[in-house]
């Protein structure tokens, strides 16, 4: 799968306690609905892993997103 990206996006991934919170501007969530999108026709167990050397901000906490049955 090929993960696009919005050109400007920005999106943090903070967990506090059990409450995780995705902040993102416009580009940011644009991107993220593309790729949600795009891994629902994927098989099974893929998955999309974000984290800050690949696509969030510094500091922000792993994400990891995988398609269920």
């Amino acid at each position: 799968m090929k993960i696009r990206w919005e050109d400007g996006f920005r999106i943090r991934v903070t967990v506090n306690d059990s409450e995780t919170l995705i902040s993102a501007n416009r580009e940011g969530l644009l991107s993220l609905a593309k790729q949600l999108r795009d891994l629902a026709e994927e098989l099974p167990g893929s998955h999309i892993h974000y984290d800050e050397y690949n696509s969030l901000e510094e500091g922000s906490a792993e994400l990891i997103i995988e398609k269920k049955d």
